[in-house]
């Protein structure tokens, strides 16, 4: 059966992702000194201006302003034209600390409060249902289309870095559309590049640049054919971007930092949080476990489910759903997946090395299928012991 799905990435200077860049920043500057911190930092921006809010509670010392501006500078807004700018953007500072009524359950679990000797310590931060997805159709188990809209988006930014096409700008989106028969990829039906640009460059000449240096190098030669099409700044004209043409938040690219839509999604965003939230941590284990599924060849594709209640260590919930592509039934995967990870917050955080200053370069470009980085719940390690337990 022939069937469409369409996926996006945006740039780092796209205005939710400079929020979440400025957040992830923040909570980085304070790991590097005090990793037991509780943070949760928010930012907006708009034209000319960012204000940092939230809550943290940290013996680290840091320079809000310093860290705000150096993160937009690393971004790329350092242009008069652009209406924003690393060092002429007025900065407000409007962090208090962790409310109390919160960190009553994370500094200690309900069932540590209980007596129970083998319970980790800390609880969830908050209650919710995490989501993790893996499936085969890429070296690092995630979706084709979401794969090609995150190397179009690096590459975009990758040319106006190193100045190959000097004249563009910092905020950019991509969007590709698969066609598939059943679940085998066919072609790209469709792809989309907007790309911030200076004023006195031609749509003609930022289509053809844009197709030979960031469409041709990223997309496979087999999925273009004669039918595709190409949209290349299709507005005509993106001069005024960025946090200048729409305000921007912490957290509203939630689908881009996950898999394009084409898993499901709890609500919860990444950026500016300590893994005490399971609204990240949970979701990188659930990452974890699903694509050590696919990985161990217990299904092709994979989709992990993890619920907790605040306060709470133990999740409420495990679910697997493999869409019938398991080698056995779900429910056995699922328990397979209990007696082997420890779901619980600080097992989470301890066995990821979450404790880190590891996020910024997280805050673009997604959080999955980041093997380039190194980070933990990309590892394909506990796929052996998984495909051991479905065989008993």
């Amino acid at each position: 059966m022939k069937r469409y799905f369409a996926t996006e990435s945006v740039t780092p200077g796209h205005p939710d992702k400079v929020c979440d860049r400025i957040s992830d920043s923040v909570l980085d500057a304070i790991y590097a000194v005090d990793p037991m911190a509780r943070v949760a930092c928010e930012t907006c921006a708009t034209t000319d201006l960012v204000m940092v809010m939230g809550e943290i509670t940290t013996t680290a010392k840091i320079d809000m302003e310093t860290i705000v501006r150096d993160a937009i500078r690393e971004i790329g807004y350092i242009y008069p034209d652009c209406g924003f700018s690393a060092d002429t953007c007025t900065v407000i500072n409007k962090i208090h600390r962790q409310s109390p009524d919160i960190a009553l359950g994370v500094d200690k679990s309900m069932e540590a409060k209980k007596g129970d000797d083998s319970a980790y310590d800390i609880g969830a931060g908050d209650q919710g249902m995490m989501f993790g997805f893996a499936c085969d159709e890429t070296p690092c188990y995630m979706p084709l289309g979401y794969v090609i809209a995150c190397d179009l988006a690096k590459k975009l930014t990758e040319v106006r870095q190193n100045g190959t096409l000097s004249y563009l700008r910092p905020d950019g989106k991509t969007q590709v559309t698969v066609e598939y028969d059943d679940d085998r990829v066919v072609r790209l039906a469709n792809i989309v590049v907007s790309t911030q640009h200076a004023a006195d460059v031609s749509l003609d000449q930022i289509r053809r640049d844009v197709i030979e240096n960031v469409i041709n190098p990223v997309v496979p030669a087999g999925l273009i054919d004669e039918n595709t099409e190409i949209y290349v700044n299709p507005t005509g004209r993106f001069v005024i971007g960025g946090p200048d043409g729409d305000s921007g938040l912490t957290g509203r690219k939630i689908i881009v930092d996950t898999y394009g839509g084409y898993g499901r999604h709890g609500g919860g965003c990444f950026s500016g949080k300590d893994p005490t939230k399971v609204d990240r941590s949970a979701c990188y284990a659930a990452r974890y476990v699903a694509k050590n599924i696919v990985a161990a060849g217990i299904a092709k594709k994979c989709e992990v489910q993890i619920a907790y209640a605040i306060g709470v260590a133990k999740p409420l919930c495990v679910n697997v759903n493999t869409f019938g592509t398991g080698i056995c039934d779900d429910e056995k995967i699922a328990r397979a997946v209990t007696e082997v990870v420890d779901l619980r917050p600080a097992a989470i955080i301890e066995h990821l090395g979450l404790r880190a200053p590891i996020y910024k370069d997280l805050s673009a470009f997604g959080h999955f299928g980041r093997e380039e980085l190194g980070v933990r719940w990309e590892k394909i390690d506990i796929a052996a012991a998984l495909a051991e337990k479905i065989k008993k």
